[in-house]
């Protein structure tokens, strides 16, 4: 588990593409502190497991599935990427809970600078889109953000400089492709509300919440 809080921008050393798979080599200097074979880390949002190491690289193998359904498929050697150690318990918490596992490939169709503010605009799939509401949380490449507004085939977030200088979602433009998870929370909460295929649907209010443990 992730809390969507950037601890470094590492930069990708190799990559071997096999015809599904792939193997990468990461550049990195914080996440190696106290890095174990078997350890995750995000890159870009993805849960990988670190396969071996040294003072300033760690290899992780990439499934197909993985390589299929995110952005990882488009690096190579140079490229920049987010990373994060997995939380650790009684750390933290400064984003919110982030799996690692990449919902849906969001593609950014616009790109605003209202004075120290980025606005980003971000299209992706319906079936995505169900889970993401204003001032509700989403992960972008491995980023907690807050979202601002949501739109019938897209949504839009606001980035501080502080997030736009420590990441690479800062240097993206439109036409660029980014990783998204949605909050686990809103997950479970549409998955209570329709587990019970035919019965009269409830609303989601304080009440239902408390009921099945969220609050």
């Amino acid at each position: 588990m992730f809390t969507g809080i950037i601890e470094e921008i590492g930069y990708v050393k190799r990559i071997n593409q096999q015809s599904r798979s792939a193997q990468i080599e990461i550049k990195a200097d914080k996440v190696l502190g106290d890095v174990a074979v078997g350890d995750s880390i995000a890159v870009n949002g993805v849960c990988l497991t670190v396969v071996a190491f040294d003072s300033q690289h760690f290899t992780a193998d990439v499934m197909p599935e993985t390589v299929s359904k995110t952005n990882l498929r488009e690096l190579k050697p140079g490229s920049p990427v987010n990373l994060e150690r997995a939380l650790k318990l009684g750390g933290r918490l400064g984003g919110h809970i982030v799996q690692g596992h990449v919902d849906a490939v969001g593609t950014i169709v616009e790109k605003q600078i209202l004075e120290i503010a980025i606005i980003y605009r971000i299209a992706t799939e319906p079936e995505l889109l169900q889970y993401v509401v204003p001032k509700g949380s989403v992960a972008i490449d491995g980023i907690s953000l807050t979202v601002v507004d949501v739109f019938q085939d897209s949504f839009t977030v606001s980035l501080i400089p502080h997030t736009a200088h420590e990441t690479v979602l800062g240097e993206k433009k439109p036409g660029d492709r980014v990783n998204l998870e949605s909050d686990i929370i809103g997950r479970y909460v549409k998955h209570l509300m329709n587990r019970n295929h035919g019965e009269e649907r409830q609303a989601l209010n304080l009440s239902f919440l408390a009921e099945h443990g969220f609050i």
